[in-house]
């Protein structure tokens, strides 16, 4: 595969880039909101409470989508403005979305959903039975059966005309408020939440295509000179003269995710929907310290999921008491970057196991476990990623079924798909590639930055880096006869002198601003062994 890479200049990498989009949609260009399914009877109906003082209540999800969808919905009713509960359901208490449980607390009229609701059948049904008008807006994959709710907009439904399905849950939900702004004829400008909306999209990994490419460009524009609170933590705390898509996948959405992980997600809603600076940087301070704490319980859940691996199964499943339910999707991450196979991590509590699992290649783990869902209690998810639920008793017997059910895939169907663009020459990398590259940003699902390689470059220094000395500075030569030598960095990982002193590897380019001075920095993606 190695000896098979192009070698490729700066203007055949122009030319590649170039090759993955149409042209470019302005904000103008976004599909009328009305072709959503339901999405017009939807307004009019939260438009007639909101006329008529009826109570509303918000339900969301605890993930970075969830929280963004009710961030947008509650700063939107406050500029009305109208009193709008927002209830975000604990992981723990609660369990996911609008559910029996949580509508015990609900006293309204009208309960809106984001971000989930596509399957909360039981939920709908309570509501009819309460008098209580449901609206879900969600953006997850049908089932056959549908909740008996007033109105159901997600772009996933068979019925929906929608022209761009691949949205997520703040995107439908800031479409939606969109026909309630000319329902109401109020003054709202709906650029102003392209901020949060841009962190959403790129949280939930949504295709950075066609219009969520739009959102997330005039998103990262918006959040430089944003007023929202938060938008000023987010770049007082990154410091950059430009936020990039990676910045927020890496650096901010984890750290508002690691409250419904951990504790409770009104933590990131109350930073989002914070009114001053002050709040949000005791709320971002407080995310920052949560995701210190789910970095060193997902390390330990995910050594402890690697030794109980069996590494001769097609799908790794593995499970055990008390693992932190809020962390066994990163552990499945993880396992599934080890062993290079798919990977479902079950957190056991009394006789009940919940779990994640992640996928790799062109494994549809969404099929693989829908095929064993006589064995579940619960499921839900799509191709790369699911969450499940089942009795103690049956996970052994779940073991060996979605197994069985690997075996009949076709081997090719579990490679792990990287997508190397070529060589470059070591000259060719250089500032004016930073600007090539920063060109097509931003980078993302279905425009992953592109990734180089160095094919048995030769090793000249290691240094260790970082507190715990865990990441390691690679100083190599491209080719013998040159005299420049290149820095790669590998995160995470202790790299020691191969005995040839050889490195074949991929590595992505990107920009590193300390000081006020700009370099080119080379992150390692994947190092390759000797048979590769």
């Amino acid at each position: 595969m190695l000896n098979n890479t192009p070698h490729i200049t700066k203007s055949d990498l122009f030319e590649i880039l170039s090759a993955r989009f149409d042209a470019e949609k302005k904000l103008s260009e976004i599909p009328n909101p009305s072709l959503l399914h339901d999405a017009d009877k939807a307004a009019k109906r939260i438009a007639h409470a909101i006329q008529n003082k009826e109570r509303i209540t918000l339900v969301g999800d605890y993930d970075v989508d969830g929280v963004s969808s009710t961030a947008i919905m509650v700063d939107f009713f406050r500029q009305i403005p109208y009193p709008l509960e927002a209830v975000i359901p604990n992981r723990f208490t609660d369990g996911y979305g609008v559910n029996p449980t949580v509508l015990e607390r609900i006293d309204a009229d009208l309960v809106l959903t984001v971000d989930n609701g596509i399957t909360a059948i039981a939920a709908a049904d309570i509501c009819k039975e309460r008098g209580i008008d449901l609206i879900i807006t969600d953006h997850h994959t049908p089932s056959k059966t549908l909740p008996d709710a007033y109105a159901i907009v997600d772009p996933k439904l068979p019925a929906c005309n929608y022209p761009f399905k691949e949205i997520c849950g703040a995107e439908v939900a800031w479409l939606l408020l969109a026909l309630v702004k000319k329902e109401l004829a109020l003054q709202i400008d709906m650029r102003q939440f392209l901020d949060i909306l841009a962190v959403a999209i790129i949280a939930d990994v949504m295709p950075l295509i066609d219009i969520n490419r739009t959102l997330v460009k005039e998103g990262l524009k918006y959040m430089m000179h944003a007023k929202r609170p938060s938008s000023i933590i987010i770049r007082d705390f990154l410091n950059k003269s430009a936020i990039s898509s990676e910045d927020i996948a890496f650096m901010i959405a984890p750290r508002i995710n690691s409250a419904g992980r951990l504790e409770d997600a009104s933590i990131a809603l109350e930073f989002f929907t914070a009114t001053d600076t002050h709040t949000a940087y005791k709320q971002f301070e407080l995310l920052g310290q949560l995701n210190e704490l789910r970095k060193e319980i997902e390390a330990q859940t995910t050594k402890e999921a690697m030794a109980s691996a069996n590494e001769n199964d097609k799908v790794i499943v593995v499970a055990q008491e008390a693992w932190h339910e809020g962390v066994v999707g990163i552990a499945a991450s993880r396992l599934v970057d080890r062993f290079e196979k798919p990977a479902i991590v079950l957190s056991i509590k009394d006789e009940e196991a919940k779990g994640s699992a992640r996928s790799i290649g062109n494994v549809s783990i969404y099929e693989l476990i829908k095929e064993n869902e006589h064995l579940l209690t619960k499921f839900g998810g799509h191709k790369m990623a699911a969450g499940l639920s089942l009795l103690r008793k049956d996970i052994d017997a779940f073991r060996e079924a979605v197994n069985a059910s690997a075996q009949k895939l076709d081997a090719e169907d579990f490679l792990p798909t990287e997508n190397i663009t070529g060589v470059l020459a070591t000259e060719d990398i250089d500032l004016e590639l930073l600007d090539l590259l920063e060109s097509f940003e931003p980078y993302g699902e279905a425009n992953l930055r592109p990734s180089f390689l160095l094919h048995e470059a030769e090793v000249v220094s290691i240094k260790l880096m970082g507190a715990d000395k865990s990441h390691s500075r690679i100083e190599v030569r491209q080719y013998p006869h040159q005299k420049k030598t290149i820095e790669l960095i590998t995160f995470r990982t202790i790299f020691e002198m191969p005995t040839d002193r050889k490195i074949s590897c991929s590595y992505s380019v990107s920009k590193n601003e300390f000081n006020g001075r700009v370099s080119v920095q080379f992150l390692v993606k994947k190092i390759y062994n000797a048979a590769n």
